[in-house]
C-alpha cells in the first residue's frame, strides 16, 4: 500500500492544473470558444497556482518551506476562486442588471495602467455574461471554481495537514 507524499500532492496539483491548461486551450483553438478577459484571469490564477506547485515540487523543503508555498498556493487559489465566482455571478444577472460591453482586454491592456486594467476587468462587462459552453447544467466558469477549490483544499492539506512522516515518504502503518 503505498502513502501519500507532499511531493505527490503538490505533483497532483501540478498534472491536474495542467489538464485543466489543456482543456482550455483545446476550447479555445479548436472549439474556439474564445475566453473574455475573467477567464483570461483565471488563467493566470491557476498558472501561478501551477507555479507554486511546481516550484514545492523539485524544492520539496521542510515544514517552514513548505508552509511558505502553502501560503502562496492558498492565496493563488483562492484569488482563482474569487475569480470564477464572480464571472459565475455575472453570468447569473437579470439580462437588464448586465454590465454593457467594455473595450477588448488586448486594447486595455496596450492603451491604460496594469492597475486600471484588472479593475476594469473584475467590475467586468457584458461579454463575460454569455454563456457559450455547459457541462452537468454548469458553466465552464462555475467548473473552474469547483476544480480552483479542490486544488486549493489540497494545497491546504498537502502543506499544513498531512504529518511529517509522509514527508520522507515512510509508512505510518506497517502492515
Amino acid at each position: 500500500m503505498s502513502v501519500m507524499t507532499r511531493r505527490l500532492g503538490w505533483l497532483s496539483i501540478l498534472l491536474i492544473g495542467a489538464g485543466m491548461m489543456g482543456y482550455a486551450l483545446y476550447s479555445q483553438y479548436v472549439l474556439e470558444l474564445y475566453p473574455c478577459p475573467l477567464c483570461m484571469f483565471q488563467r493566470v490564477a491557476l498558472i501561478a497556482l501551477m507555479l507554486v506547485a511546481l516550484l514545492a515540487l523539485l524544492h520539496n523543503p521542510g515544514r517552514t518551506g513548505q508552509r511558505i508555498y502553502g501560503l502562496l498556493g492558498l492565496l493563488t487559489g483562492a484569488g482563482g476562486v474569487a475569480i470564477a465566482s464572480r464571472h459565475v455571478w455575472l453570468q447569473n444577472l437579470p439580462a437588464d442588471q448586465v454590465p454593457s460591453c467594455g473595450a477588448g482586454l488586448e486594447f486595455m491592456m496596450e492603451t491604460l495602467p496594469l492597475l486600471t486594467v484588472v479593475r476594469e476587468v473584475l467590475t467586468a462587462s457584458g461579454e463575460c455574461a454569455n454563456i457559450s459552453w455547459q457541462f452537468l447544467g454548469l458553466s465552464m466558469p462555475a467548473w473552474v471554481a469547483i476544480m480552483m477549490s479542490v486544488l486549493t483544499a489540497v494545497v491546504l492539506l498537502t502543506a499544513f495537514r498531512w504529518p511529517a512522516a509522509y514527508s520522507t515518504g515512510s509508512s505510518i502503518v506497517d502492515a
